[in-house]
């Protein structure tokens, strides 16, 4: 180890240490300070070393702690998404009711979806994007080979197999998350778990309160675990953020801009989408971002819809009053089902930049409706992690007869769009959430009073 990777790690460790006395803050405020002190120790690694070996030196250790950080997010998730989803239907009174919240999430997250499928075919028609203008070297070429196998074992399947992919056969295989839609397995597991546990209770009477008591205590028990991991937040923010930043590779980024560019404000716009539909709801909308703030910051760095699941259910339950059943399944189904970015944005943009070449006209009214329709079906199973974009690329663009290889010219800035795409997908999740309370009945008025007097009095 170089004397200057050492030197960095003393600063890192100095910046951990300056959080650290930060403990009176809000967990909000630390973790802007984690973002913001990770953006700074990232772009003084770039500016200070041009040998990229002292840079990889540095990140290998300070990985250890954004690395450690999210497997233990990566942990809780079962446990927690399968006692949460236990405890939710438990309390129900009615199973009908599920449903009805059940098939309100899944359709504002798949509609929504088929919104942002439209906001990135206007961005990428408005701005001109075109497959034929971008540059394939080696390290694109080696990927074309990686996906095309990948292609193999996921771009032939169709809606049915799809679905039935949900249905998990072996759910102790599923909580090891083997599968990409491991969590919608565990998430049907604990759905039926909680309503055999609830007709047993029906049955019998003591039965059924020793079923609540153990259930309270589980989730009792998971939560405390999760309030733990949530502590080491802004930790984890600032190892993640600073690999973001000083790993970036300046002229890759500079060669992409346009796109860069494009989907960005695609982006920004499906956040303000998210924004009227909260502001419709009655919700007021500067209390919501400010509450979701810590989400979308971890989600930013993650790139893993999946991995912000506990704080997402946490944020939804505590702070924006949604009701557990309905914060559990939001979070849950989001994860995987309708993501904005990764399953909207993105295969939309990626089919309109090829569409020319293919001799297809991306502005006729038969292409958009035959792409937007594709999109809200294979919006559907999309896997909550980093990658799940290129996941939906492989459905969507065979689907409309093209090749799936130009996701690979697109590798070289792939992370740095992927972390608004992911963030998009969690405020997705979240904004179903809110506004299937709201639609229910779930939550009134008062709810959304009481949110803004707390925050205001931070």
């Amino acid at each position: 180890m170089s004397i200057y990777v050492i030197l960095n790690l003393a600063v890192f460790a100095g910046l951990i240490l300056a959080l650290a006395t930060l403990r009176a803050k809000s967990l909000s405020r630390r973790i802007l300070a984690g973002l913001a002190a990770g953006v700074v120790y990232g772009l003084a690694l770039q500016f200070l070393y041009a040998d990229g070996g002292v840079i990889a030196g540095t990140l290998e250790w300070t990985n250890v702690v954004g690395g450690a950080y999210v497997s233990l997010l990566r942990m809780i998730i079962i446990p927690l998404v399968l006692v949460m989803m236990i405890a939710a239907v438990v309390r129900m009174e009615e199973v009908s009711a599920l449903g009805r919240i059940g098939g309100m999430v899944i359709g504002i997250l798949v509609g929504t979806t088929m919104v942002a499928a439209l906001v990135g075919i206007f961005i990428s028609n408005a701005f001109g994007l075109s497959a034929e203008g971008l540059t394939q070297g080696a390290r694109e070429l080696e990927r074309s080979q990686v996906l095309s196998q990948r292609y193999e074992a996921f771009g032939n399947l169709g809606l049915a197999d799809m679905l039935v992919r949900f249905i998990p056969s072996n759910v102790f295989l599923d909580m090891t998350e083997a599968r990409p839609t491991s969590i919608i397995g565990v998430v049907i597991f604990g759905i039926l778990f909680g309503i055999a546990a609830l007709g047993v209770a029906r049955e019998d009477a003591g039965r059924g309160r020793a079923i609540r008591e153990l259930i309270e205590t589980a989730q009792a028990i998971v939560m405390k675990l999760v309030h733990m991991i949530m502590a080491l937040t802004p930790y984890g923010i600032l190892a993640l953020i600073t690999k973001v930043v000083a790993g970036s590779d300046a002229s890759d980024i500079l060669n992409l801009i346009t796109f860069i560019g494009a989907s960005y404000l695609a982006i920004a716009i499906m956040f303000a989408v998210h924004a009227l539909l909260i502001a419709s709801s009655g919700f007021p909308v500067g209390t919501y971002f400010k509450r979701v703030w810590p989400v979308l910051t971890f989600a930013f760095t993650s790139r893993s819809s999946a991995a912000t699941i506990p704080l997402n259910v946490e944020t939804q339950v505590e702070e924006l009053k949604v009701p557990v059943p309905i914060a559990n399944l939001s979070a849950s189904f989001g994860a995987t089902i309708g993501q904005n970015g990764c399953a909207g944005i993105y295969p939309a943009m990626l089919a309109v930049m090829i569409a020319p070449s293919m001799g297809v006209d991306p502005l006729s009214l038969s292409f958009i409706a035959g792409l937007v329709g594709i999109i809200a079906i294979s919006s559907f199973g999309v896997a909550g992690v980093g990658g799940g974009a290129t996941m939906a690329a492989f459905i969507v663009l065979p689907a409309m007869g093209f090749p799936v290889t130009v996701a690979a010219l697109l590798i070289s800035i792939e992370p740095l769009i992927d972390m608004a795409r992911t963030a998009l997908n969690v405020n997705g999740a979240m904004t179903a959430g809110v506004l299937t309370g709201r639609f229910l009945g779930e939550p009134s008025g008062t709810a959304a009073a009481t949110t803004a007097a707390a925050d205001s009095a931070d």
